[in-house]
């Protein structure tokens, strides 16, 4: 079955408005976010075969050298499905696009074999 690299993807604006808020607001989101991304996870089993995780700041790396650099990944993980559509399908609902500042999940077949 194919396979597909799920990038969450999120604005610096709308990470920084969410950093903006107090804690309790933080924390209140954390508390109804995560669990529903547990139970997503959990009702998609079947299609994750490598859960990834959340990333950091960039560095980017050229001919001119080493430099801090900004673009909107935030996170990964990689599923298996029938066609891009239905990988895309699993992500309708995800809580990081729901409850989470986040602005997209963008889906890519893996032309050749990914880590699992």
């Amino acid at each position: 079955m194919p396979k597909y690299l799920a990038v969450y993807t999120m604005k610096h604006e709308d990470f920084a408005r969410f950093r903006a808020l107090s804690k309790a607001e933080q924390d209140a989101i954390d508390a109804e976010g995560v669990p529903k991304w547990m139970e997503w996870e959990e009702r998609n089993a079947t299609a994750i075969l490598n859960r990834g995780g959340m990333v950091g700041k960039t560095t980017r790396i050229t001919r001119d050298g080493i430099t801090p650099a900004t673009n909107a990944i935030c996170g990964y993980l990689i599923v298996e499905a029938e066609t891009a559509e239905a990988a895309a399908k699993l992500f309708e609902d995800h809580p990081h696009i729901t409850v989470f500042p986040g602005d997209g999940v963008d889906i890519m077949p893996f032309v050749t074999d990914p880590p699992v």
